[in-house]
């Protein structure tokens, strides 16, 4: 689930370097503390998110890609965010895969997200984005499965958009601006599941063990349902996505920095796509009356060869 963000530093590539220098920097230079930056604050605890938006089909390509400045989804892709939870050691891992699969009628990109208290996995997670024509990355369903001393023991939390009334929500905007309206993040009512976000501060600098970000977009992301469960500020940066979630009035705060950013190799791809099939075919069984309406998740087509069903 959004809410549920779901390690020394590792070296960075090149690309990754790059993104991290702010200008005049060398890649030699040791990263300092977030300078001042000009601040654009919203509001701090907004009340609604209004009506879930409108899901139209037609307004996504037929072969997902997800290139917004604040959440690029890049096939390959992990991101390793470390931190605490409530005083425990926790680490999200999350992998953008090459897999595809068709939610109300959109074609998506799946997003493998692994939870650990420690060594421990808690939460597997398949989650579902495609991005709009305009540039708006959306969420259109999640399948997490939960573990209990290291055993499966199900996926109460799953939603689909469309299914069991449950409805797709926006992930990034396309042009995030304070003063936006707060939005809804996915609404799933049999499972009381309604997330809400709004854009709280543009243009931070952010540092994080990996390095200093620059321009980065905070969030302010709450639960209208769970008022005891306080708030989440995410940062994202440029390029990159999500390096910080930081806790406001959280029962269980849960604080998370970026440890890692990398591009998987063919053979580490391969062997996250062989891991993620094997827990779709898993969720038929599992969660047959919403996850088992979703057809399979299948590979991406390359460009050229013909467009999925």
């Amino acid at each position: 689930m959004p809410r549920r963000l779901r390690a020394s530093a590792a070296l960075l590539s090149p690309i990754v370097a790059a993104l991290l220098l702010a200008p005049g920097a060398s890649a030699t230079d040791t990263p300092q503390a977030p300078s001042p930056a000009r601040v654009k604050s919203g509001p701090a605890f907004p009340g609604s998110c209004g009506q879930p938006p409108a899901l139209r089909p037609h307004t996504f390509p037929a072969r997902p890609r997800v290139d917004n400045t604040f959440l690029p989804l890049k096939p390959g892709t992990r991101l390793v965010l470390t931190g605490d939870v409530a005083g425990e050691d926790h680490r999200v891992v999350t992998t953008v895969t090459d897999l595809t699969k068709v939610i109300d009628g959109v074609r998506t990109v799946v997003v493998f997200d692994q939870d650990f208290n420690g060594d421990e996995i808690q939460e597997s997670e398949l989650a579902f984005f495609a991005q709009d024509r305009r540039g708006t990355v959306w969420r259109l369903g999640e399948y997490p499965e939960i573990y209990e001393n290291g055993e499966l023991v199900g996926a109460p939390d799953t939603w689909i958009s469309g299914v069991e009334g449950a409805r797709a929500g926006i992930a990034m905007l396309a042009r995030p601006r304070v003063g936006t309206p707060t939005y809804t993040e996915g609404l799933a009512p049999e499972i009381d599941f309604l997330d809400c976000a709004t854009v709280f501060r543009t243009n931070q600098n952010v540092c994080v063990p990996v390095g200093c970000f620059h321009h980065v977009l905070v969030t302010d992301e709450f639960a209208p349902l769970d008022p005891e469960g306080g708030h989440q500020r995410k940062s994202y940066a440029p390029h990159v996505g999500n390096i910080k979630v930081e806790p406001v009035g959280e029962a269980n705060p849960e604080t998370l920095s970026l440890t890692e950013f990398t591009r998987l190799g063919r053979k580490e791809l391969a062997a996250v796509r062989k891991e993620v099939l094997a827990q779709d075919a898993r969720g038929y069984e599992i969660s047959p009356d919403v996850y088992g309406t979703t057809p399979p998740a299948q590979p991406a087509r390359p460009k050229g060869l013909p467009v999925l069903p």
